[in-house]
């Protein structure tokens, strides 16, 4: 009789899917560093153009886990699917590092990367959740550790590419900078996969049902064929403005047609907990339109009109390339997540914890202040038209806050709120509505457009400001009406809870991830 394989520790399979995490996340954001630059700067896109072609990519890569998911649970086996997806992004990442300066191919390479990302990002975690299974003490710390993955690829790869960028394109010329950065994020994710591979054994026994099964080469084929079809889908709508614009609505209808269908046709004592997870949602959707002004207006802003010099009372420090500043929200997301936890737990144990509901209040008002702080820019200038770098410091970590006192609990809310038998559909349902935001966040950017012949930061200084402005008045009314719905809110969950305590049902833990 052939002796069985020692049981694998939780800890060895969470590493696994951990350290793939890391380096997915790796590349998607140092890509994300770039992309509005390389339209802008290497394609000559206009600033809202540019904008909205990755808010609308962005979107997608948004709704495209709703589906990966149930490809995970339904067809491939999750780990399978994770493991397809991550081997899609590097193709992806490689397709943009080729040279060249075709606007159709680019939209090709997008459409690949949103086709990996909605097979690896959903499956990825759900292995989390698989592996600490019935485990609720465990989960919590879990995810919070799996958040750090996502932080830690995205630091440093906010960090590395536009670094190596400007190094190649210094050193070699012909615009090369550009796609050896592209090609890091691609090598970043061989790496994950490599390591995939060593480690694999650790996730033998965790995934769903497909996984037991042997591969159906059929199945396989169909996906892939879907895939490719949706790549070419994905790069036409990129390709078209007026259909990027009818397809996002159109999400946003069905998405709020799925929950009013829900709440009509569940039963009486689950409407509570739906109707709760809507307004919520809805928030969520107001907070991801600012969240995309980091890659859009904000993004543009470093290039134009920040110094990239960090002085302290008049010491030099260092230079930061303007796609760099992008890296202070994961940084931030380090610093505050671990002051955060402990006054949420100092909190609970006094019997003082505040709601989710006050908490996304919170975070639109940290938001706000966020953007008045970068609205306040020309106020604090070290050269004409341009503002000290320690702007964007502050102005992201106030962002940050917010991104962890709404985003971070976003899927929280729907596991607390959301029966569990339709849990997984209507998460699905979050992201696309998250999705939605992304590219609703694209359409608040261009309110920043600059047109292409005004070059003076004098000139260009006053048109983000402007818009910074006014969404901080905007974080202002987010926060108002979070306020004003916090009496409904606290019936809302009252009842969902009593619901919750009269039939015995535990309420599911899920953690949280960018």
């Amino acid at each position: 009789m052939t002796p069985r394989n020692p049981p694998v520790s939780q800890t060895r399979s969470f590493s696994t899917v951990f350290l793939i995490e890391m380096w997915e996340r790796f590349g998607y954001y140092g890509m994300q560093a770039l992309i509005v630059y390389y339209m802008v700067q290497r394609l000559g896109f206009a600033d809202d153009k540019a904008n909205l072609v990755w808010s609308a990519a962005a979107a997608l890569i948004y709704v495209a886990p709703a589906i990966g998911g149930w490809v995970g649970d339904k067809v491939l086996g999750t780990r399978r699917t994770m493991l397809l997806g991550a081997i899609i992004l590097s193709v992806g990442y490689a397709l943009m590092a080729v040279p060249g300066e075709s606007i159709w191919f680019l939209y090709c390479s997008l459409g690949v990367i949103v086709v990996g990302n909605g097979l690896f990002k959903p499956n990825a975690g759900n292995l989390v959740r698989k592996i600490y299974e019935g485990d609720d003490s465990k989960i919590d710390s879990a995810f919070t550790i799996y958040y750090m993955a996502v932080n830690i690829g995205s630091t440093i790869s906010m960090l590395l590419t536009p670094w190596i960028k400007d190094y190649v394109n210094q050193k070699y010329g012909h615009e090369l900078g550009w796609h050896a950065a592209f090609a890091v994020c691609s090598f970043g994710l061989l790496l994950g996969l490599a390591n995939y591979l060593v480690m694999r054994q650790t996730l033998s026994h965790v995934g769903s049902a497909p996984d037991e099964e042997p591969m159906r080469s059929g199945r396989l084929a169909a996906v892939l064929g879907i895939g490719v079809l949706t790549v070419f889908g994905a790069a036409f709508i990129l390709g078209h403005e007026s259909v990027a614009r009818i397809f996002v609505y159109l999400a946003g209808a069905v998405v709020l047609g799925i929950f009013f269908h829900l709440i009509r046709t569940s039963h009486r004592s689950e409407r509570a907990g739906l109707i709760a997870a809507l307004v919520l949602t809805v928030q969520t959707v107001f907070f991801f339109i600012f969240y995309q002004q980091m890659s859009t207006s904000l993004n543009l802003f470093a290039l134009r009109n920040v110094d990239p010099s960090f002085d302290i009372f008049g010491l030099h420090l260092w230079n930061w390339s303007p796609a760099q500043f992008q890296a202070f929200n994961p940084i931030w997301i380090f610093i505050l997540s671990p002051i955060l936890a402990f006054t949420y737990t100092r909190a609970g144990e006094s019997g003082k914890d505040i709601s989710i509901a006050a908490k996304f209040a919170l975070g639109f008002a940290t938001v706000a202040l966020g953007f008045f702080i970068y609205s306040a820019a020309a106020h604090f200038t070290t050269m004409p038209g341009k503002t000290t770098s320690w702007i964007m410091v502050w102005g992201y970590g106030s962002s940050s806050l917010g991104e962890l006192l709404v985003s971070g609990l976003g899927l929280a809310m729907i596991a607390r709120y959301v029966p569990a038998r339709m849990g997984g559909f209507m998460m699905g349902a979050y992201f696309v509505a998250s999705g939605i935001s992304q590219y609703l966040g694209g359409v608040v950017a261009n309110y920043a457009s600059v047109p292409q012949n005004i070059t003076d930061p004098l000139q260009t200084m006053p048109i983000y400001t402007s818009l910074f402005s006014k969404l901080g008045y905007a974080g202002i009314a987010c926060t108002l009406i979070a306020l004003a719905v916090l009496p409904l809110m606290k019936k809302l969950s009252a009842q969902h809870h009593e619901h919750n305590k009269a039939t015995d049902s535990p309420v599911p833990t899920i953690g949280s991830e960018q």
